[in-house]
């Protein structure tokens, strides 16, 4: 079965918001760019497992303008890494290895998982954790590539976990982690049905994901930075661990979206 590109193509006064309510089919994942004054997301997959359109219109509602199939040629997997640049969040620059840059840079080869630091709950997450002194151990629930886990380790926290549904991206996380000279144990596991425990944990996760944590803890962490929600989806978050005994500390916000310090 040949690949498809799927572009979803929604406003750019509102595409932040269409990309959180997109996150269900996108959640692996997804190419951006701007193109004629608007903003689209790609996904690649088989056709015969592409969602519906009537499943897009839904979830991305008013901001939609149009939803466009294409079959593409060898090498998209790999094609969104012409577009990274080096982000730098306070004192942290995290680059991908084949843009020169100083040693002390965080080098993050995303491969084809999502997660190059581009992102702005990515940068919110690193803000924060740059804000909260290093005391013990660490764990990243959903850790992608391994940025904010490799980062906590960079920064002090120790030991530090990565857990992440997707076991193929196990070995993208080891290999960033000896790249930057860090320890990172990088494990398989779902935070829907057991959200591993540590003092601290980082949560880069959509709004549902992190509701389905709060769930699932068997005991919630001291501290929690989680980012992936919506401004407007802050409070709901928050309200949803206030029965675990943690409480608001300190939100940020960028481009619409929330990160939080959960304590």
């Amino acid at each position: 079965m040949s690949l498809v590109r799927l572009g979803i193509r929604v406003r750019a006064d509102c595409a932040e918001v269409a990309l959180a309510r997109l996150l269900p089919i996108l959640e692996a994942g997804a190419e951006e760019r701007e193109v004629e004054g608007a903003v689209e997301y790609a996904l690649y997959a088989p056709e015969d497992s592409l969602p519906p359109v009537e499943q897009i219109r839904s979830l991305a509602g008013d901001a939609l303008l149009g939803v466009r199939a294409e079959p593409v040629a060898d090498g998209w997997e790999v094609r969104w890494h012409e577009h990274l640049r080096p982000v730098r969040v306070g004192a942290l620059v995290v680059r991908p290895p084949w843009i020169d840059g100083s040693p002390d840079d965080l080098v993050i080869d995303p491969g084809t998982f999502f997660g190059a630091g581009t992102h702005a709950t990515t940068r919110l997450c690193l803000e924060l954790l740059q804000d909260c002194p290093p005391d013990g151990a660490l764990c990243d629930w959903g850790a992608g590539t391994g940025v904010l886990a490799i980062a906590a380790a960079r920064l002090g926290w120790s030991p530090v976990t990565a857990v992440e549904l997707d076991a193929a991206a196990l070995d993208a996380i080891d290999a960033n982690a000896a790249c930057n000279r860090v320890e990172v144990e990088a494990l398989a596991g779902d935070v829907r049905e057991r959200a591993p425990w540590a003092p601290t944990v980082v949560a880069n996760l959509p709004k549902p994901l992190l509701l389905d944590a709060a769930r699932a803890a068997p005991l919630p962490p001291e501290r929690l930075i989680a980012a992936g929600m919506l401004a407007g989806e802050a409070g709901e978050v928050a309200a949803a661990y206030e029965p675990l005994g943690l409480r608001e500390r300190r939100r940020v916000e960028e481009d619409g979206w929330a990160a939080l310090v959960l304590v």
